[in-house]
Parts: structure tokens; C-alpha cells; sequence
């Protein structure tokens, strides 16, 4: 209708919103409405745990940067340098088995084969995988920096994966070896933060992985060989020799420097050197007059002293002194000390005759349930 009156148009409400773009929650005096669902909340990404992870990592880096060790300046960055190529650790792997030990020279083949392992795992996948660049080098004093930057990708840290590996393939072994050789270890991994070429998460990950590594070598390539373990192997009773007085000891001429430490550590003791001919005719002669027997030898010489002791009813000393000791080894009486001071306070073992093997062959006695008493350290197998 024409004459009708028209209706003015009803805008349409406005609703304030915050500034997230969610509309304001009204008073408490206004009319009640729909609450208004929150957002949903998503988990946090893998990106973004990753991006926080590395914050995390160069923020410990910038403060061992700014951090001063009095002498770090000029002995973690020669000493990282010394570790390039594994050089520090053949060197040490080197010297530990020049002392003759039989034990360090176990230690430091499983010290070597574990840094091989982590360093061809590093160099071929772990360096490949993670193309991390270097720290930058801003925070680093120009005092600590390497003359020589790596070229490689930082992550994970080959010097430290070296180092761990060493390290735990030596503790493996000898723990007091290990001891030794895991500050220097320790120090090796922190030079190569200290002097700006890694992150410290590139130090952990590349330690972690060369433990590793040197768990896995014992895995593939048991260093200790399963040992004959012997029925009636027990605490035997054997005569006390405070420096070896009463003890007559047979020694191989190729024993050489060993019998003159040997002498030293067991000074009231005989020793009669021969050739590996005349040593049968010797270790009767010494039965006759001893206490107890010693021989100094390989596997064949320890062989005919086992004999000549089961027939004399006499306790033996397995003094290691040959290229072959594998019943040094099965007993664990490789360290020449431990031996002597076996020999002092009279700890030994009894092992039975007719189940005891060395040098491949059977102990050539008659009769059977003999028992030989060996000296032995710790007294109980």
C-alpha cells in the first residue's frame, strides 16, 4: 500500500572481537548467549621441537664461548689438533702395548677396532645424513680457533666419536687402562667446542655413537675369548712366599726383559734360564728342591711344567713370558704382578687335570681326578 509506513532496515549487530580475531566474552550482565568454543590446540611439530632443540644448542655453545678455562687456550686446541686422524690414539694404542702387558695389548686392539668402526659409521653415513654447517665463529677468541677450520659438516662430531669409541673399547678391556685413557678422551671432546668447530649436541651424538661402536665391536668380536671354565675349579691351599722364597722358577731365554722384572718383583725367588730343550730337565731338577714351580713361557713350556707339577704334588706359577699364554689367559693370571703377589700370600686355584687343555693339547699326566694347583690371583676362579 502506498499510504502503508515503510520500516526502517535493522542493522546488523556488531560484535567485538579480540585482537586474535575471537569474539569478546560478554559481561556477566548481559543476556546469557552460546558459549564460544576455544580454538583447537595442535601439538607441537617435529620442525618446531627440532627449532627449539637447536636454540637450545647454540645457546650452550655461545656460553662455552664466552667461557674462559685458565690454560684451555693453549692446550685443547693441540690437543685437538693431536687427534686428527686418530693419530693420539695410535700413538696410545702403540704405547700401551709396548709395555708388554698382555691385557694392554687386548685393551688397545679394542680401542683401535672400535675407532675404526665409528670413524668409517661417521665419515660415511653420519656426516651424509645431517649436513649441518659449522658454528660461526664470532664468539669464538681468535686465540682458540684452529689454523686449520674443517671443511666437513658438523654434525655429529668425528673427533668425539673417535675419542668415545677408544676410550670405551680400552674400559672394555682393562678398566684400569680405561681410567687412564677417559680424561684425555674427555678433554679431546671438549676442545672441539672450545675452539669453535662444533656444536656441543654435535659432541654428545658422536660420543654416544663411538660407545657405541666399541659395544658393538665386543658383539661381532669377542676381544675375551669364552675362557674353559672347569668343573672343581675352587680355592685351592698353597704355601705363602713373601719374595718368592722357596720358588724355583724355570724361565725360557725368549722371555728376555720379562724375567729381569720378574726377578724384582720376587727377589728371594730362583731362576734358572734354558733353552726350550733343556727346560724338561730342568723343572725336575727344580722340583726336587722347591716349594713351589715356576715356569716363564709359552703354551708348550707352561705344558711340561703342568706335568712335572701334578707328578711332584707341587703348586705351579704361571709367569707369563711367551708369545702364546692362553692358560694365562683362561685362568686370568696374565699380569706378571698380579702373579708375584699371588705367589706372596699364597692365592691359588685347583683345576682339574683331565679337563684342562693348553697349547691345544692335553696335560700328559697318568692316573685320573688329578688336580693341579695353580697360583692365581683373587684366589677363586
Amino acid at each position: 500500500m502506498s499510504g502503508a509506513r515503510r520500516r526502517k532496515p535493522v542493522s546488523p549487530a556488531v560484535v567485538p572481537v579480540t585482537a586474535s580475531g575471537y569474539p569478546e566474552r560478554m559481561s556477566t550482565d548481559a543476556t546469557p548467549t552460546s558459549a564460544v568454543a576455544p580454538p583447537h590446540v595442535t601439538p607441537r611439530s617435529p620442525e618446531s621441537l627440532r627449532a627449539r632443540l637447536l636454540a637450545l644448542d647454540s645457546r650452550a655453545f655461545e656460553a662455552v664461548a664466552a667461557r674462559h678455562w685458565p690454560g684451555g687456550d693453549r692446550v685443547l686446541p693441540r690437543l685437538s689438533r693431536s687427534a686428527n686422524h686418530g693419530l693420539l690414539w695410535f700413538g696410545t694404542a702403540a704405547a700401551m702395548a709396548a709395555t708388554g702387558s698382555p691385557r694392554a695389548r687386548r685393551a688397545a686392539a679394542h680401542g683401535v677396532a672400535s675407532l675404526a668402526l665409528a670413524s668409517a659409521a661417521i665419515n660415511t653415513l653420519g656426516k651424509r645424513s645431517v649436513r649441518r654447517p659449522r658454528p660461526l665463529l664470532d664468539a669464538v677468541p681468535l686465540i682458540r680457533q684452529l689454523k686449520r677450520q674443517p671443511i666437513t659438516t658438523s654434525f655429529p662430531s668425528g673427533h668425539s666419536a673417535s675419542a668415545a669409541a677408544f676410550a670405551t673399547g680400552v674400559a672394555l678391556e682393562s678398566g684400569a687402562w680405561g681410567a687412564a685413557v677417559a680424561p684425555v678422551a674427555g678433554a679431546v671432546a671438549l676442545s672441539r667446542v672450545y675452539t669453535g668447530v662444533h656444536f656441543p649436541g654435535d659432541v654428545l651424538v658422536g660420543a654416544a655413537l663411538g660407545a657405541g661402536a666399541a659395544f658393538a665391536v665386543r658383539g661381532l668380536v669377542s676381544a675375551r675369548k669364552p675362557r674353559t671354565r672347569t668343573p672343581g675349579r675352587t680355592r685351592a691351599d698353597a704355601p705363602a712366599l713373601p719374595g718368592g722364597e722357596g720358588l724355583v722358577v724355570i724361565a725360557e731365554s725368549a722371555a728376555g726383559e720379562r724375567i729381569e722384572a720378574l726377578r724384582e718383583a720376587l727377589p728371594l725367588a730362583e731362576f734358572v734360564v734354558c733353552d726350550a730343550t733343556e727346560l724338561p730337565a730342568e723343572l725336575e731338577k727344580a722340583a726336587d728342591r722347591a716349594r713351589a714351580v715356576g715356569v716363564c713361557g709359552n703354551d708348550t713350556a707352561v705344558n711340561v711344567a703342568a706335568a712335572v707339577a701334578l707328578r711332584h704334588a707341587l703348586p705351579l706359577a704361571v709367569l707369563p713370558g711367551g708369545a702364546s699364554e692362553r692358560f694365562a689367559y683362561e685362568i686370568d693370571a696374565e699380569e706378571a704382578r698380579d702373579v708375584c703377589r699371588a705367589v706372596e700370600t699364597g692365592s691359588a686355584v685347583a683345576v682339574a687335570a683331565e679337563r684342562l687343555r693348553m697349547g691345544g693339547r692335553d696335560v700328559d699326566v697318568e692316573g685320573g681326578g688329578a688336580v693341579l694347583t695353580v697360583y692365581r690371583p683373587g684366589g677363586a676362579a
